[in-house]
């Protein structure tokens, strides 16, 4: 799938909450080497999975200014916008994550709103965990919205007979599992795990405001996926279904919960 990342950072500010909040919540503790910034753990060296518009690199810098950093992602627009936060210690990499594999170990693998794009974790996130150095760090934020009116009126107009052929195919079950399923993977992997879930309320402004929001992630590939007419009276529906389950205030302001679950597992010594 080809991103659009003017499309996604128009919410820039708002995708960078979750962000901020898994970064602060890794832990500053030393492993076979220290950083000599903080005592962040091991070989100084960090991975960014699925780094998109590369929005967490600068902050991966001011946190850990002697880390080695080296970020992948599928997409070339994306890898280009990352590019303007990338500096002489990222190395750039376009690769299917999914079938990526490393020539290093890393202190710290980072996946901010990625892996939810992939399927059988199950099999994928111990697989991470042997890619970090002893004690290193797994930090991860996926999105945990799919029960939410924006993902099912989504997924229930995409199954109309207009667009079903096209759609279906398209469509998944909800690809992120319960936190209790993460920890139960990667206790028997890890010296710790925890995952937990946080809804951020986003205040958005104008019109139409949940639909340019989804427009930029869940949306895309179905919109893609249809031609010029079809995608004008598929965004007209999918609008008209949004309007009520996401009301704007009298200030304009749409109040938008999206749920996302966070995991922070550490390998063994």
């Amino acid at each position: 799938m080809s991103w659009d990342a003017d499309q996604y950072n128009r919410f820039a500010d708002e995708r960078a909450m979750p962000l901020r909040d898994l970064l602060d919540s890794i832990p500053r503790q030393s492993c076979n080497e220290v950083l000599a910034c903080n005592e962040v753990p091991a070989c100084n060296e960090v991975l960014d999975l699925g780094c998109g518009s590369g929005v967490a690199l600068p902050l991966i810098s001011g946190r850990w200014p002697e880390a080695r950093i080296t970020a992948i992602d599928g997409s070339a627009p994306m890898l280009v916008a990352a590019e303007t936060h990338a500096d002489e210690r990222t190395r750039l990499i376009q690769a299917d994550i999914a079938n990526w594999r490393p020539d290093r170990a890393f202190a710290l693998i980072l996946s901010n709103a990625a892996l939810h794009w992939l399927d059988s974790h199950e099999t994928l996130f111990p697989r991470l965990m042997g890619w970090l150095a002893p004690g290193g760090i797994l930090a991860v934020q996926m999105p945990n919205n799919w029960a939410a009116p924006s993902h099912r009126l989504m997924a229930e107009i995409a199954g109309d007979d207009r667009w079903r052929e096209k759609l279906a195919p398209l469509l998944r079950e909800a690809p992120v599992s319960d936190r209790d399923f993460y920890k139960d993977l990667l206790g028997p992997v890890s010296q710790s795990c925890k995952a937990w879930e946080k809804t951020y309320t986003h205040k958005l402004s104008g019109e139409d405001a949940v639909y340019r929001w989804i427009k930029g992630t869940s949306l895309k590939p179905l919109l893609d996926a249809l031609d010029a007419g079809e995608r004008a009276a598929f965004a007209a529906h999918y609008k008209e279904a949004l309007a009520p389950a996401y009301p704007r205030d009298d200030a304009g302001i749409t109040e938008f919960p999206f749920r996302r679950l966070f995991i922070l597992a550490t390998a063994p010594d």
